[in-house]
C-alpha cells in the first residue's frame, strides 16, 4: 500500500525521527520539503535526493509571530504540498527540587517548540487545507509519554501530553472534513534527542531508527490515524495498549454525552 500524500512539508527534519522519515518517504516517492533551523543539514539532505524530490526551507518554529507568513510563503512556492507531517521536538531534564537549577526560559522553549509551535503551525495551514477539495493530512509525532510522563522530564511529558489532547480534540472537530489527522506516537527511540542529558550514548537507547521508521510508513501507507509503536519502558505492549483504549473509550463517552447536552436529550 503506497502513502497517501504526495507532497510533505516535514517540520523537524534535521535528525532523528523527522530526517529518517523524510528519506525514507522519498524512498517511496513521495515528495519532502524539510524544514529546520540547521542550513547546513538540510543542504546535506537535499544534496542527497533529487531536485524534483526534495527540498528545503530554514525556519524556527518557535518564533510564533512568523508562522502566518511561513505557511503562506510555504505554500505559494510549494503549492502542491497536501500533507504536514510536525515531528519538532526537544527533551530536556529539570529538577524542582533544586528551583535555582531550573531555567525557565529552557522550559518555556521546550513547551514552546513541542507544542505551542504545533497549534499555530496547524491553524496556519488548516484555511488552505480546508478549502481544497481534495484530502489534506495532519500527522503529529506524538510520545507514549504523553500518556505516562517521566519525572525527569517535566516540560516533555507536559507539552506532549497537551499535543495528545489537542490531536484528539481536532480529529474529533475536523472528522466530517477533507483533513486527516493522524497521531504517530514512537517508544524510545535511538536519537540525538537523548544528547542533551546523555551524550553520545544516549543515541544506543530504544529501538533503531530504522526498525521504528519501516515500522511507522507500513503504517502511515495504511492510513490509520493512532499509530502505537511498540510500548513503554516497565510496561507491556498489552499494559500500555490497555491505557491508551481506556482513554479513546472515555474520550468518546464524554463525547456523546456533550452531544446529548446540546441536543438537549
Amino acid at each position: 500500500m503506497s502513502f497517501p500524500y504526495k507532497h510533505v512539508l516535514l517540520i523537524g527534519a534535521t535528525s532523528g525521527i523527522g530526517l529518517a522519515m523524510a528519506n525514507r518517504l522519498i524512498a517511496s516517492g513521495v515528495k519532502v520539503t524539510a524544514v529546520g533551523r540547521r542550513k547546513e543539514r538540510l543542504n546535506d539532505f537535499v544534496s542527497q535526493h533529487s531536485p524534483e524530490k526534495a527540498s528545503s526551507v530554514v525556519f524556527d518554529i518557535t518564533a510564533l509571530d512568523k508562522i502566518a507568513q511561513f505557511a503562506d510563503s510555504v505554500l505559494q512556492i510549494h503549492p502542491t504540498i497536501d500533507c504536514i507531517f510536525l515531528n519538532s521536538g526537544i527533551q530536556r531534564h529539570y529538577n524542582f527540587f533544586s528551583p535555582t537549577s531550573v531555567s525557565l526560559s529552557t522550559f518555556d522553549t521546550e513547551m514552546t517548540t513541542n507544542f505551542t509551535s504545533l497549534v499555530h503551525l496547524t491553524h496556519a495551514f488548516l484555511p488552505s487545507f480546508l478549502s481544497s477539495s481534495e484530502v489534506r493530512g495532519i500527522i503529529f509525532t506524538g510520545t507514549h509519554i504523553s500518556l505516562v510522563p517521566v519525572s525527569p522530564m517535566l516540560a516533555y511529558s507536559a507539552s506532549k501530553a497537551a499535543l495528545g489532547a489537542f490531536v484528539m480534540c481536532l480529529r474529533e472537530q475536523l472528522k466530517d472534513t477533507n483533513v486527516k489527522i493522524t497521531n504517530l506516537s514512537p517508544p524510545l527511540v535511538q536519537s540525538e534527542i537523548h544528547d542533551y542529558e546523555m551524550g553520545p550514548n544516549g543515541q544506543k537507547l530504544g529501538m533503531p531508527v530504522s526498525e521504528f521508521t519501516d515500522l511507522a510508513y507500513k503504517e502511515l501507507a495504511s492510513e490509520n490515524e493512532e499509530i502505537i509503536i511498540g510500548s513503554i519502558g516497565g510496561s507491556t505492549r498489552e499494559q500500555f495498549m490497555e491505557i491508551v483504549d481506556k482513554r479513546r473509550e472515555a474520550f468518546y463517552r464524554i463525547m456523546q454525552l456533550l452531544e446529548k447536552l446540546v441536543a438537549g436529550k
